[in-house]
């Protein structure tokens, strides 16, 4: 029975994590505020569920995610796999757009540079920021739009870090498949995030990435479970890919909660184990803004869902049927 501590192996490397593994961007204030306690007893609480693999980036909160997690790690004296990622770098400025995080810092602003000396600088200051001395995994993040300069440029500086042993395994997180698929062609990857694009509202990664995945021997990571919110809460107002939900959207998301509900089964469980259904996914991702959010995450992974419901959503119609090549 996959419990969210079972330990699975980072493809090509020698680092154990835990299948649920726990976002940061939240911690960024994504969306919404989060207080400095709030951020340190959940992720204080992560570890108390023997929670140890941690993903996290620049851009969630300009830096302020890396902060708030780093003040724990480096102080936690327990072991642990921390991802983080290169692709923007912070620079100063007077007054920032906020965007997407509340807890922005108002004086940085990221400024997308996959140069190799924009992906060195955005290694050595995450260091700092993060207070620790190492990083184990190292993610092209957000390369959609910069992929020629990310695989020529950025690319090598991660492969030669591989190489050296500072860091311990290369990849990508991005939001969109075929992007995605041109990286993992391209570049000798031990992870691939993928958010969003295998959900219970979205299973495109399974026509080409996943089984590219499968071949290259690559460990998919599958985040944006709750396709940014809607699959949470499908209700006026919710997020779909970090923008306001259609009333499609939200009609769909809500068919699929009460197709549930009526087998007696929550529309989050299933939208957080939905991912483990494919075997190239090796890990979810979730991210929490406080520990009674985690603990429900956790529940919800833990619970046992019937043995076919997914078949039975296969033959409603709702979602895909499972291909797996």
């Amino acid at each position: 029975m996959i419990r969210h501590n079972t330990k699975v192996n980072i493809a090509g490397t020698d680092l154990q994590v835990t299948k649920l593994g726990l976002g940061t961007a939240p911690l960024g204030g994504l969306f919404t505020s989060v207080l400095d306690t709030d951020s340190d007893e959940l992720i204080n609480s992560a570890f108390d569920n023997e929670i140890n693999f941690f993903d996290t980036a620049p851009q969630y909160g300009h830096g302020t995610a890396e902060i708030r997690l780093g003040r724990i790690l480096k102080n936690i004296g327990k072991p642990y796999v921390l991802e983080t990622k290169v692709g923007r770098v912070l620079n100063a400025t007077e007054a920032a757009d906020k965007a997407w995080f509340a807890d922005a810092n108002p004086h940085l602003e990221p400024i997308f540079d996959f140069s190799a000396e924009g992906v060195k600088r955005s290694i050595e200051e995450s260091l700092a920021r993060l207070g620790v001395d190492h990083i184990d995994l190292a993610l092209l993040h957000d390369a959609e739009d910069h992929l020629d300069t990310a695989i020529r440029e950025g690319y090598p500086v991660l492969d030669d870090y591989r190489r050296q042993g500072i860091i311990k395994g290369v990849g990508m997180g991005l939001n969109l498949c075929a992007p995605s698929v041109r990286i993992m062609k391209e570049c000798d990857l031990n992870v691939a995030l993928i958010a969003g694009r295998y959900t219970l509202l979205d299973q495109e990664a399974q026509d080409e990435l996943f089984p590219l995945a499968m071949k290259k021997n690559v460990s998919i990571l599958a985040a944006g479970v709750y396709n940014s919110g809607v699959l949470a809460n499908p209700n006026p107002g919710a997020t779909y890919n970090y923008l306001p939900a259609s009333e499609e959207i939200i009609n769909r998301a809500r068919a699929i909660g009460e197709f549930l509900k009526a087998r007696n089964v929550s529309l989050t469980a299933a939208a957080l184990q939905f991912p483990l259904r494919h075997p190239a996914v090796t890990v979810v991702l979730t991210g929490s803004r406080s520990k009674a959010e985690l603990e429900s995450n956790i529940e919800d992974f833990n619970t046992d869902l019937p043995a076919n419901i997914w078949s039975e959503l296969e033959a409603s119609g709702l979602i895909q049927p499972l291909k797996v090549s």
